[in-house]
C-alpha cells in the first residue's frame, strides 16, 4: 500500500510551531541561572513583569496579559505571596474580584531582574535592533492567529 504524501507529518526541524516553542524553552534555560538567584520560576518573572509596569491589577487582567486561565495564575500567585513578592485583596468595589499589589519586596525585584534581556542579547549573538526586529514578526505572527481563533484579546498599548 502506498503512503500518501500528505499523510506525512512534517519533520519537527520543519514545523514553525516547533521552532517557536523550541527557542521559548531554550530562553527560558538561558534565563534561569539569573531567576534561581532571584528565588523565581519565569512564570512567576512574567508576573511580577505585568506588575511592574503597572502595580494593582485584578487576577483576570494578570491573566488575560500573559494569556492565561485566571484558575491557572491562582496558585502563582499564592506562591508568590508566600514569598512576601505580591499581596492579593478583594477588591471593596467588586468582592468577585481580587486585586494583586507588589510588595516592597517584590517592587525591588525589577531592578535586580533588570540583567535577562542582556542575558538574551550575550545568549543569542544579536544585536537589540535584530532581536526588536524578531519580536514584532513574532508578536505580529501570534496576533494574527489569534484574531482568527478569537481566543485571546492583546493587552491595550499603554498611551
Amino acid at each position: 500500500m502506498m503512503s500518501d504524501a500528505a499523510t506525512v507529518p512534517v519533520p519537527l526541524e520543519d514545523q514553525l510551531c516547533f521552532a517557536i516553542y523550541s527557542a521559548g524553552i531554550a530562553i527560558q534555560r538561558a534565563y534561569k541561572p539569573l531567576l534561581d538567584g532571584l528565588g523565581l520560576t519565569y512564570p512567576q518573572y512574567l508576573v511580577l513583569n505585568v506588575l511592574w509596569r503597572q502595580d494593582l491589577q485584578t487576577v483576570g487582567s494578570i491573566a488575560q496579559q500573559l494569556a492565561l486561565e485566571s484558575s491557572t495564575l491562582t496558585p502563582l500567585l499564592k506562591r508568590l505571596e508566600t514569598a512576601g513578592l505580591v499581596a492579593r485583596a478583594r477588591n471593596p468595589a467588586n468582592e468577585r474580584q481580587v486585586v494583586v499589589s507588589l510588595t516592597p519586596s517584590g517592587d525591588a525585584l525589577r531592578f535586580r531582574a533588570g540583567c535577562l534581556g542582556n542575558t538574551l542579547l550575550e545568549a543569542s549573538g544579536e544585536t537589540p535592533a535584530a532581536l526588536a526586529d524578531l519580536n514584532r514578526e513574532v508578536t505580529r505572527l501570534r496576533d494574527a492567529v489569534y484574531d482568527h481563533i478569537g481566543a485571546w484579546a492583546a493587552p491595550e498599548a499603554a498611551g
